[in-house]
């Protein structure tokens, strides 16, 4: 093995020159190639970050209306349930009225069919003691007589 420094001088520079060629021809774009590859892939982790976050806003403020559309449904069951307690307790006063008149109605006819009977009987006793009293006039009678006659009107009366 015979080397010798000419040789051994020329592949030094020829490595040099072809790294140096290398360098300047086919590492600057490759490594230029790479850089913009990192770059975007980075952008891209960016990007999917960034969705991410945007993701998980929309499901919180989903989350958000949801609870808000329960709770007013929940609201409106409560105003629903208000309502109709509302509508009941109204339709008890007026089933309330409605029977305090028909009492006071009831009432005031029973009073009217009272007066109206204490009339009928006032007259019924006026007729009773007419009668009486013509038979009494018809007839002329001594006190036992009187007496008799008195006593078959009160039992008559008290028949009646």
């Amino acid at each position: 093995m015979d080397v010798s420094l000419q040789q051994l001088l020329t592949h030094a520079v020829g490595f040099l020159i072809t790294v140096w060629i290398l360098k300047r021809f086919a590492w600057g774009p490759l490594l230029a190639l790479l850089e913009e590859r990192r770059n975007k892939i980075a952008e891209e982790f960016r990007t999917i970050e960034e969705e991410k976050k945007k993701v998980d806003q929309l499901a919180a403020d989903y989350e958000a209306k949801l609870r808000d559309i329960d709770a007013e449904r929940r609201a409106k069951l409560v105003e629903a349930v208000n309502e109709g307690k509302k509508i009941a307790q109204q339709i008890e006063s007026e089933a309330r009225a409605k029977a305090q008149e028909i009492h006071a109605k009831a009432k005031s006819d029973i009073e009217r069919e009272i007066a109206k009977a204490k009339v009928q009987l006032k007259d019924e006793m006026i007729t009773i003691t007419m009668t009486a009293t013509e038979k009494i006039l018809k007839e002329k009678l001594d006190d036992e007589k009187n007496r008799e006659l008195i006593g078959r009107f009160i039992e008559g009366v008290e028949k009646a």
